[in-house]
């Protein structure tokens, strides 16, 4: 269960709530907000002159409010540093910070408020979507939630009078914060929870509920079209794929452009008969958080009525190592015609997608994006810090990467230098799927840079971004729903590229 979360106009003192979140700058004296130390009985100016809080980005501080001037019980001072462009992404993660902390304190309402340089649609939206986003903890197979009841309400509060533009920004905030948490839930599900048909259904829902067009494609469809890709790496499993395709075509929107989302939706990798290491294999359930971007992504669009034609397709297998399961050295036929030898049977994200770029193309994208949790190597190069961006042309690149700096997502572009290609050949078929521990995210890359033709395309790995091991300030263990925000943002952007 989420907050409601609604843009309100008043003043702070009279904001019922069980907490007041009051972001701070670096040299802020917090003279807009009379009363306030008094309020907390000398606590905010006794922590500031101690140095017990200082305003640095993740900082809090939560201390009791009373007496008959002030209405908030609890007043949290939350560290957003320099007032400068930076603000606004340092607002949203302190806004998920206080929400988590606000949940373990056992509120019921919370509230933020938007002031100084963070007193804007722009701080609004990021408000609404830290809030929504710092709500998310995945209790859905625990007896009981260690971090108490959730959250009901969150105000963000502005200056009166409150504008159409800022309820709208709080409107998009809450939207994307609420998409982001469906793909989370939809990558924390265990693989028996969430095996390709089941998936399929979770995402027809999703979709469907945004006013989005699905379509599910079965074996036999799958079949029907030749992707000889994602059925070689479905054979090993007792599962059957799915194709999972969404279609966003509103009324009026131009014929083009027509952006096409590709997302990796491997329910379960095991590896196949390149079989991974047991140690950390459970978190091979995470390994569709790339589709799960992708539905969320689409249930946004939907919703938000972007005017832009957005084709999605998530191709949905488990990569098991049953008696059918392709070999390495087998050669696959794609649905485009090309070959490849399969030297690596857990290289398998590259397979399916593929397949879907192809179908992409067919259904008539003019601009792809993929994303995908595709290499562990893009893992060693960026880290969690930030995604690896690839593409073609530059121009194309820059925009996909433009989009995540709006959306508060960190994208790195990387190279697709022609050695990269050569790294491929083979002396079977017309590519191998892998080409050596060398440069291991770009000739990834490089693979699926054949099968996107000469379209604008990007491809965004995620292997180190989809999730966390550990528990952080802003955010519970698990998956982040990284991308939603920034395919939506791309989305959003169609008529201006």
């Amino acid at each position: 269960m989420e907050p409601v979360v609604e843009a309100a106009a008043l003043a702070p003192q009279d904001a019922v709530c069980d907490l007041l979140i009051v972001p701070v700058f670096e040299d802020d004296d917090l003279g807009d907000l009379p009363g306030l130390d008094e309020a907390t009985g000398g606590e905010v100016g006794r922590a500031r002159s101690t140095r017990e809080f200082k305003p640095k980005p993740n900082a809090l501080f939560v201390t009791r409010a009373g007496g008959a001037a002030w209405k908030p019980a609890r007043i949290a001072l939350a560290g957003v540093g320099r007032a400068d462009s930076g603000g606004v992404d340092r607002l949203r993660a302190a806004c998920a910070t206080a929400l988590r902390t606000a949940r373990r304190q056992r509120a019921d309402t919370v509230a933020v408020l938007l002031r100084g340089p963070l007193g804007g649609e722009p701080a609004a939206r990021a408000a609404a979507e830290g809030l929504l986003l710092g709500s998310h903890n995945d209790a859905r197979y625990k007896s009981e939630d260690d971090d108490g009841p959730p959250i009901r309400r969150a105000l963000v509060i502005a200056a009166a009078p409150l504008t159409p533009a800022l309820e709208r920004a709080v409107e998009v905030g809450r939207t994307l914060g609420e998409a982001a948490n469906r793909a989370r839930e939809l990558a924390d599900a265990p693989g028996n929870v969430l095996h390709p048909r089941l998936f399929a259904e979770q995402a027809e829902a999703l979709a469907g509920d945004a006013g989005v067009g699905v379509e599910v494609l079965d074996e036999t469809a799958i079949d029907r079209l030749r992707m000889g890709l994602l059925q070689g790496v479905a054979r090993g499993s007792a599962e059957p794929p799915r194709l999972i395709v969404m279609r966003h075509e509103p009324e009026g929107a131009a014929r083009s452009p027509v952006l096409g989302l590709i997302g990796k939706g491997v329910t379960f990798d095991s590896g196949g008969i390149s079989i991974k290491p047991a140690e950390h294999m459970e978190q091979m359930k995470h390994d569709m958080a790339g589709g799960a971007a992708v539905v969320g992504a689409m249930r946004a669009i939907g919703r938000l009525g972007v005017p832009a034609r957005v084709i999605g397709i998530v191709p949905a297998t488990e990569n098991m190592p049953g008696g059918r399961a392709t070999r390495p050295g087998d050669v696959l036929a794609g649905a485009s015609g090309k070959t490849v030898e399969v030297i690596n049977t857990d290289a398998e994200g590259r397979l399916i997608l593929a397949d879907a770029l192809w179908y992409a193309r067919e259904l008539g994208a003019t601009h792809l994006v993929d994303v995908a949790t595709l290499t562990g190597a893009c893992v060693i190069a960026l880290g969690d810090a930030a995604s690896g961006l690839f593409g073609q042309p530059d121009g194309w690149v820059a925009t996909v990467r433009q989009a995540a700096e709006r959306a508060g997502e960190r994208l790195w572009p990387m190279p697709l230098y022609p050695e990269y290609d050569e790294q491929l050949r083979s002396a079977t078929a017309d590519l191998a799927n892998v080409g050596g521990r060398a440069g291991g995210a770009c000739t990834a890359a490089a693979f699926l840079k054949a099968f996107a033709g000469d379209l604008p395309w990007a491809h965004v790995d995620i292997a180190g971004t989809a999730w966390t091991d550990k528990a952080s300030a802003t955010q519970a263990k698990g998956a982040t729903g990284v991308m939603v925000r920034t395919l939506t943002e791309l989305a959003v952007g169609a008529p201006g590229w």
